[in-house]
């Protein structure tokens, strides 16, 4: 019975835990410098009547210097953050099942900005003077950005993280205060104790304690005050914070609130080297000071939202009225948790206006915190007495050694949330967010999608043998079979190593490998094409990741320009329809698909002939959602087949939808020529690059010199548009990608090519006219 009890307290415990979570830090208003003397002031507005959403306003200081970057006219940011010639925007929703994204501008390059992360949602969101740090929710894992070979170890799980020069420090579940990074000033002399907020400055930090008390260290100037605090803004030899009535205290090397914002109450205050900004109660007005350039203090923006949007404020207070601000949730209070002797309390979430409102501000939390603490005390009864009964009627026994969790049964749900957590300590790759599972279950964007059991695939596939097993890549397997309504589909089963603990290479190809199949379902569960193979089914059971396709009967066309000689594409209108089919599969997805998508890996044997040589696009386990055009990826690792990858991905780390059309003009070099991609030279054997043998021949108008030997000599009709075609492929393969055509214009002109094969027509060099 005593184990039971101490069962139950931990229980207990974890529910009051849950009770007085701190709120997470998403600002909605950031302070960047671009130059000693000019400063930039941003901020999420509150919508207007015609606005769904918050809209972001920069606002330059002095006022006449022209903005350093283009804002878009987009009204789906959720919080931003910025720096010294930086600033980044957070697009989430809520709920919030879709990915996060976080796109960042630097003040020295003009243009929309570039994105940084794209995946699960991010629970903090914080920058010192030049770098950028998250929190990913759910997983209590830090990542940062701008910060060259700066990584926090994974076994920091931060609860709330603040972001200084060159350090970081978080802090943990129970409280306690950590810091990483290279100032000695900082990293090693934390204090001791239990806090509930932390904050960084360029050279020092803070936390306030959970009974409100304040302790600073670091390179700082001027001793803090003894007052009690419920949030803080650090700068440069400088502090703020607000006190637990509303009002900020100001302290530093010459430094105090000005005057006039002294009696002033503020919602939230932020800081970046000397220029402190404040959102204020009463309208919530963006008000500045620090710099002469804000004349002591000075209005910057009416009507700011207060706070970011969130589905849920934990222990905290709802902000009132705030559901108007937000299309979903609600904008939480300052919640800062308080520990003494007595049981934990909360400050009050409005200042008192009087002694007697104060008295019954405390009289509220007292019977708050008392039902609180009943409540929990009910709750773990209940939970004793259901205990007592099952443990009774099974004979169970409550081992009192080893971790809580130990003793759970572990559910489907709990062994996937392990599995991830365990994944996402040790993964060198970002896993996407396993949600996907109930995204697809509810039916959103996917109802055509069906999930299998595995026992229905191992009895249709005779347990995943040979004698079915018809392909492998670099997923997995590929069997064929025969589902119980008569259709013929194609099995991808991925090739698991056995445990993701056993070696850190194991554990990478199984992230591959999961972040593929994810990949696969979210992409092709949302689009629908006749030039795209058709994603059927799914199952994920049992460590088993499998993908049910549509049979493709006449394989890839990689078999048929390589390996077969009898193949109905030994002639050119064949071969010119394929290609044309393989293009349009791929313009839909750049320019029909919202987001537009980038396969990643266009190559010939991602080319699949359905029963009626229909050509479709395949394989999109390295696909991503993409940017608008015009705009790029940052920092993705390079990706991809050699010989069709874009060298200027590789070259720059930047991708677009160029990077198909590059790879998609190598697909119509290897058609033209019958060569591969990457083939041995006739003379020496040594391998050689299609590109760079087939294009000059082209632009030499030498085509005829490297046609395939395999067909018949063209017709004159067909040697217009093969030429036609050869001039298209050299324009697709350009060094850079502004000179490569869009898959529109390719589109386009493979279907004036196909249409001049099969009566005459007159054709111009190139839809471009750019290979010279």
């Amino acid at each position: 019975m005593a184990r039971l009890f101490s069962l139950l307290s931990l229980i207990f415990l974890l529910f009051i835990s849950q009770l007085f979570t701190i709120s997470t830090s998403l600002s909605t208003v950031s302070i960047s410098q671009y130059s000693t003397n000019y400063t930039l002031i941003c901020a999420l507005r509150i919508p207007s009547q015609n606005q769904t959403s918050p809209s972001l306003d920069c606002k330059t200081f002095p006022t006449q210097i022209q903005l350093p970057i283009t804002i878009p006219n987009d009204n789906s940011f959720s919080a931003i953050s910025g720096g010294t010639g930086f600033l980044c925007a957070l697009r989430s929703s809520i709920p919030s099942s879709d990915p996060t994204a976080l796109r960042c501008w630097r003040f020295s390059h003009r243009g929309n900005g570039k994105r940084i992360y794209i995946g699960p949602r991010l629970d903090e969101l914080q920058s010192g003077p030049t770098h950028l740090c998250g929190l990913i929710g759910g997983t209590r894992r830090t990542e940062c950005w701008q910060w060259p070979g700066f990584n926090v170890p994974h076994s920091r799980n931060f609860s709330k993280i603040a972001v200084g020069g060159e350090f970081l420090c978080g802090l943990s579940e129970s409280g306690n205060i950590s810091c990483v990074g290279n100032d000695s000033e900082v990293v090693g002399r934390e204090p001791a104790g239990n806090f509930s907020v932390i904050a960084a400055g360029f050279r020092h930090a803070c936390g306030i304690s959970m009974d409100g008390s304040l302790h600073c260290w670091g390179s700082m100037v001027g001793p803090a005050p003894s007052e009690e605090f419920d949030s803080l803004a650090l700068g440069e030899n400088r502090s703020c914070g607000i006190r637990i009535d509303g009002k900020v205290v100001c302290w530093g090397q010459n430094f105090r609130l000005p005057e006039n914002l002294a009696p002033i109450e503020f919602i939230s205050i932020e800081a970046k080297g000397s220029i402190f900004c404040g959102i204020l109660s009463e309208n919530y007005s963006l008000v500045c000071w620090g710099s002469e350039i804000f004349n002591t203090s000075s209005m910057v923006f009416e009507s700011v939202m207060p706070g970011a949007c969130r589905s849920s404020c934990g222990g905290c207070k709802i902000l009132p009225g705030s559901s108007r601000f937000c299309v979903a949730g609600n904008i939480c209070e300052r919640c800062a948790l308080r520990q003494g002797a007595n049981p934990p309390a909360w400050p009050p979430t409005s200042p008192p206006t009087s002694p007697e409102s104060g008295r019954r501000s405390s009289q509220n939390l007292a019977f708050l915190i008392v039902g609180c603490v009943g409540s929990g005390i009910g709750l773990a009864t209940i939970l004793g007495f259901l205990l007592f009964r099952y443990c009774t009627g099974r004979g169970c026994r409550v081992h009192d050694s080893g971790r809580l969790d130990d003793e759970v049964t572990p559910t489907p749900d709990l062994l996937n949330s392990r599995r991830e957590a365990r994944i996402e300590r040790v993964g060198s790759i970002q896993i996407l967010d396993k949600r996907l599972r109930s995204f697809l279950s509810v039916g959103r964007a996917s109802s055509h999608l069906k999930e299998f059991t595995l026992d229905v695939l191992l009895q249709i596939t005779n347990n995943f043998s040979e004698d079915h097993k018809i392909g492998s890549g670099s997923f997995g397997s590929v069997y064929q079979a025969t589902l119980e309504d008569g259709r013929e589909v194609a099995i991808k089963r991925a090739d698991l190593p056995p445990s993701p603990s056993h070696t850190g290479g194991g554990i990478t190809r199984r992230n591959e490998k999961e972040s593929a199949f994810i990949a696969e379902l979210a992409l092709l569960s949302r689009v629908n094409h006749k030039n795209l193979v058709q994603l059927l089914g799914f199952c994920e059971e049992q460590n088993e990741f499998v993908l049910v396709y549509e049979f493709m009967p006449n394989g890839t066309l990689h078999e048929h320009l390589h390996k077969l000689e009898g193949s109905p594409l030994m002639s050119w209108v064949p071969r010119l329809k394929v290609a044309l089919d393989a293009a349009r599969g791929i313009e839909y997805l750049h320019t029909y698909a919202v987001p537009p998508i980038i396969h990643r890996d266009i190559k010939s044997s991602n080319i699949l002939l359905d029963s009626t040589w229909t050509a479709k696009v395949s394989d999109f386990g390295l696909s991503l959602m993409g940017p608008v055009e015009g705009m790029a990826h940052l920092s993705l690792t390079a990706a991809g087949t050699v010989g069709y990858m874009d060298p200027e991905y590789y070259r720059l780390q930047q991708l677009t939808t160029k990077s198909d059309v590059y790879s998609f003009g190598v697909l119509l070099l290897e058609l033209l020529s019958g060569y591969r991609a990457i083939h041995p030279q006739e003379e020496d054997g040594l391998p050689r690059n299609v590109v760079d043998f087939v294009k000059p021949h082209i632009i030499a108008d030498e085509i005829h010199l490297v046609l395939d030997r395999r067909l018949p000599p063209p017709t004159p009709y067909e040697i217009e548009a093969v030429t036609y075609v050869g001039y298209l492929a050299a324009d697709c393969v350009n060094l850079e990608g502004r000179d490569r055509p869009s898959m529109t214009e390719v589109v386009n002109s493979l279907e004036k090519a196909l249409t001049v094969c099969l009566a005459p027509m007159s054709l111009s060099r190139s839809p471009s006219e750019s290979s010279t």
